[in-house]
């Protein structure tokens, strides 16, 4: 099973949304991608890192498939994500 890491960021981000948000993004983390995180992943051109879409939220996350292990390093709505 996959081992989840929430950075200071991303938990910062994630308590100033409306909790239903918050709540969605939490529990699809916990349930659907920890089972199946590589189905989740998608690669960023040019970039070390990788991205989860949830609704119209990107988790940008890195990934170490030896450890098992997804570290969530921020999270940002879509219309501001790739600026």
């Amino acid at each position: 099973m996959t081992t989840i890491t929430w950075d200071e960021e991303a938990r910062i981000f994630l308590r100033k949304l409306p909790q239903d948000i918050a709540k969605r993004i939490f529990e699809k983390v916990d349930t659907k991608v920890r089972a199946n995180v590589r189905h989740y992943l998608e690669t960023l051109v040019n970039l070390d890192f990788y991205k989860i879409r949830i609704g119209d939220y990107r988790l940008f996350v890195d990934y170490s498939t030896i450890e098992d292990k997804l570290v969530i390093r921020a999270i940002r709505h879509r219309k501001d994500a790739y600026k």
